[in-house]
């Protein structure tokens, strides 16, 4: 996918090295089409990382996309340089009134706190109401689909006695559904998680359809609105090694964590990782940018409502 986006972005020079097509903003400007335009809300204190992981899916698409990067004005980022983000990203003041053919919102390490306690919680909830209006498809990623799931639905978050941690199998439900377009019955997708959502929650409210779920993880996928909203409780961005940095980072930090399931060839840590998720990875992005972005969304962005 042409994607336009600075070319001094670390994420541009990271997947040219893997062989992945980005083209910068300079050539995409020579194109004369418009581009889908994305917002990025990125809550993920790696900001770097978890750019180059969504933009490695982004990319594997012939639709043109304008990306803007969002970050919370109301929290100070602690991992990420604030010349990075003077850089890159925007606030919601200097993005608000824009239109959106799509917004993908991440995940954020404040699950175990109550959705009123986090610290940009006022700020964030401000956001997804403009969503609504603003933006043609939203797609929420872990703490993310949890946060939007309360927030507009009233579906409440349940501890877990341990960690999601690794990967599981994943049913779909809805084969029909253009989000599917590709998938096989059962594909798997990483958690990496301390709560959850309840199936029972979720069909007890008529405005939520339960696309997928995971015998052994329970919840993975809420569509809202005919495809508006989307709620992703894994993380099928994530790239290889991500599981076994969170693994290690979290023995060297003494904190109780077991090994990630069915990750490690052999349930080994000393061995590589064995990585299932790639290919529905790649068809989950394309799939919402194609049947629920490019195709729902209107020419001129300020019909959207």
């Amino acid at each position: 996918m042409p994607l336009n986006i600075p070319f001094t972005l670390p994420a541009v020079d990271i997947l040219r090295k893997e062989n992945i097509f980005v083209m910068d903003s300079e050539r995409a400007s020579t194109q004369e089409i418009r581009a889908l335009k994305i917002l990025i809300l990125n809550l993920m204190p790696l900001k770097i990382a978890t750019e180059t992981d969504l933009i490695r899916l982004l990319s594997n698409s012939p639709l043109q996309i304008e990306i803007d990067f969002m970050h919370m004005e109301s929290h100070a980022s602690k991992n990420t340089p604030i010349e990075h983000l003077m850089t890159f990203y925007k606030t919601f003041d200097e993005l608000k009134q824009s239109n959106y053919d799509g917004m993908i919102v991440t995940g954020a390490p404040v699950e175990q706190l109550e959705f009123e306690a986090v610290n940009y919680w006022s700020e964030i909830t401000t956001i997804f109401d403009w969503a609504q209006t603003h933006v043609t498809s939203t797609f929420y990623i872990c703490w993310a689909a949890q946060a939007g799931l309360y927030h507009h639905y009233g579906i409440p978050k349940y501890p877990l006695p341990e960690k999601m941690f690794g990967v599981f199998e994943h049913y779909n439900y809805n084969p029909q559904n253009p989000i599917f377009r590709g998938f096989d019955d059962i594909f798997y997708v990483p958690h990496s998680r301390h709560t959850e959502i309840r199936v029972e929650d979720i069909l007890k409210n008529p405005e939520l359809t339960l696309l997928s779920e995971s015998t052994e993880s329970g919840v993975y996928m809420v569509m809202a609105r005919n495809g508006r909203e989307f709620f992703i409780t894994g993380h099928s961005e994530y790239a290889p090694n991500t599981l076994d940095t969170e693994y290690k980072r979290d023995l060297d930090k003494g904190l109780p964590i077991q090994m990630p399931r069915n990750y490690y060839r052999d349930n080994n840590p000393e061995n590589e990782p064995i990585i299932r998720w790639r290919s529905h990875a790649n068809l989950l992005f394309t799939n919402w940018l194609n049947y629920f972005v490019y195709q729902e969304t209107p020419y001129d962005l300020s019909k959207i409502h």
